[in-house]
């Protein structure tokens, strides 16, 4: 790894750990996620290797900022948790797309977009 690529990644992991992403990495989760009737979750399906992924996410995060106390975030890694993205796509009966939004409101999918789609969804109103 070169030294620009070090920095740049320290970068990112620091931006990561500014906007509050819960780890979605146990099926066990889905329960959980699903059982949630007072907040509105949101999935955000990763792909840690794809441009167009870290282009929305690093928007993303920008986009929601300000309002990030009224949702639950969940981040999936997609390279590191495949199986996971393809359990998501069998309970909530959306296909996998990478990157994908997937907002869930008392148990259900409410909406659901990928790629730059993901950031004309506008919850804040």
């Amino acid at each position: 790894m070169g030294l620009f690529n070090m920095f740049s990644e320290n970068k990112k992991q620091q931006n990561k750990n500014e906007f509050p992403w819960i780890s979605l990495n146990d099926g066990v989760q889905l329960d959980e996620i699903q059982q949630k009737r007072d907040v509105v979750v949101m999935i955000f399906k990763h792909s840690t290797r794809c441009a167009i992924s870290r282009s929305v996410i690093n928007r993303f995060e920008q986009k929601y900022n300000d309002n990030k106390d009224n949702y639950h975030f969940y981040y999936l890694d997609l390279l590191n948790y495949r199986s996971l993205s393809t359990a998501i796509a069998e309970r909530f009966k959306v296909i996998h797309q990478s990157p994908q939004l997937i907002v869930i409101k008392s148990g259900k999918v409410e909406l659901h977009a990928s790629h730059y789609d993901i950031l004309d969804i506008d919850l804040h109103t």
